[in-house]
């Protein structure tokens, strides 16, 4: 789940494949989204507050727009389960990372993959963009986290972790 920009708004996504947006102040009531056809692992609002997006375990970005509650597209090349996607800080990209040891940077003018990193070692379960835009970050089924510039499409750091594995 995520809260909007404004927090005048909660998104969450489920096993049941839906997407539901919440008022926090209205109990009981919200409105979903279903365009899913596998359960959703992650929600995110963009910085204005106006798009929603949602990955899931079919293979797929969704974006919605927030107050017009409809679906505006798809992205589609993950090879199997998509577990986190971010908007950019400006809204213009989109990170993910996928069970396929993909993380993907989109184009969202164009709905068009602009990179791909590949990681050899496992998958990402979380990937995130650093408040400039100009990097990713994300942590690794092996415990590390990786830090890449998108600019230069580089791996520029990799963090191996202390993290446990409990």
């Amino acid at each position: 789940m995520c809260f909007s920009p404004s927090g005048h708004l909660i998104a969450s996504g489920s096993k049941d494949k839906k997407v539901r947006l919440w008022i926090p102040s209205v109990k009981g009531e919200s409105t979903v989204f279903k365009a899913h056809t596998a359960a959703v692992r992650c929600v995110d609002f963009a910085s204005d507050g106006q798009s929603l997006l949602s990955s899931s375990e079919d293979k797929t970005i969704k974006i919605w727009t927030v107050h017009r509650q409809k679906f505006q597209f798809s992205l589609n090349q993950h090879s199997n389960w998509v577990r986190c996607a971010k908007f950019s800080p400006d809204g213009r990209l989109i990170v993910s990372c996928s069970d396929d040891k993909t993380v993907k940077i989109w184009d969202r003018n164009t709905n068009e993959c602009m990179h791909t990193f590949y990681e050899p070692h496992g998958f990402l379960n979380e990937v995130a963009f650093h408040p400039s835009g100009t990097c990713i970050g994300g942590g690794c089924t092996d415990a590390s986290v990786k830090i890449w510039d998108i600019r230069t499409r580089k791996l520029i750091q990799h963090y191996a972790s202390n993290h446990s594995k409990r």
